[in-house]
């Protein structure tokens, strides 16, 4: 009903200019969405600040995006699993850039494995990656932006998130940990009076990036796989409406209503979408 109403408002909404001051920082920055991201916020004149363990792939991002009108562009190696790689990359960027006033947490990984094929190291992988990283990066980054009331936080979790998937049990509960942890941050930023401080969490469906790489929808008209440059242009309309959730495709509103239905009418609606068909051909023979 909330996500109903936030729409409804936003049909016309005041957007956020993001201008040249603006310090964007990036994880998973190489390939995929967090570069589409990248180049697309370019064209404000932000600063990019971009992180990632591809180097080429990163230096790839940053040659484009000062073609395309980037101030100004800083890359740095970044393992966002590692905390105290983490934590010391975001003290360099302190010092070399400035205070990061739109943190975009974006890196991420997927196994497919099914649970009794993920090892506790899968697990432990898995939500380093996805979820501890964005605590680690919200503790370093958000200090600065609680002090001047002032900022953006854009957390890439994932439809997954909203509802347990086949072959996906790790990355569900890393994705639902994202949400969670966003929320409860919003809610206290709001009740300590920072609301000058917004957050959007970014669920999305399959997207062709190498996340998620041989993945293909058996029913495309409900649950297209976007391409990165859609979902990125999504991303970036979303962070100039402030909007708290972008949930895409439309079909995917419908896991949010999950708690009203039984569970078996869920596990028919992924049996007619053949979700566990796509996982298993995307990922069963890995």
């Amino acid at each position: 009903f909330f996500l109903l109403i936030e729409n409804v408002f936003s049909i016309f909404p005041l957007c956020k200019k993001c201008s040249a001051g603006e310090i964007v920082l990036i994880t998973g920055s190489a390939h995929g969405i967090g570069k589409q991201v990248a180049l697309k916020l370019a064209r404000f004149g932000v600063t990019l600040v971009l992180w990632d363990v591809d180097d080429e792939g990163n230096k790839e991002t940053s040659r484009l995006a000062q073609k395309n009108g980037a101030s100004r562009v800083f890359v740095y190696h970044c393992d966002c699993s590692n905390r105290e790689e983490v934590y010391e990359q975001a003290d360099k960027v302190k010092r070399e850039v400035g205070d990061v006033t739109i943190l975009i947490n974006n890196a991420g990984i997927l196994k497919g494995k099914k649970f009794f094929e993920l090892t506790d190291e899968d697990f432990e992988k898995t939500f380093k990656i996805n979820f501890f990283s964005q605590i680690w990066t919200c503790k370093a980054f958000l200090p600065a932006m609680v002090a001047c009331n002032r900022g953006h936080l854009v957390s890439t979790a994932s439809a997954a998130g909203l509802l347990g998937l086949y072959r996906a049990t790790d990355y569900c509960a890393s994705k639902a940990a994202i949400i969670g942890m966003m929320e409860a941050i919003n809610s206290e930023l709001y009740h300590e009076g920072k609301c000058g401080i917004k957050t959007t969490i970014i669920c999305p469906y399959f997207i062709s990036t190498r996340l998620s790489k041989g993945f293909k929808s058996a029913r495309p008209c409900l649950y297209p796989v976007y391409d990165p440059e859609h979902a990125a242009s999504k991303i970036v309309d979303a962070i100039k409406k402030k909007k708290f959730y972008l949930i895409f495709p439309p079909a995917v509103y419908m896991l949010g209503l999950k708690i009203f239905f039984p569970r078996k009418i869920v596990l028919l609606l992924e049996s007619y979408v053949k979700f566990p068909q796509s996982m298993d051909e995307a990922f069963g023979g890995k």
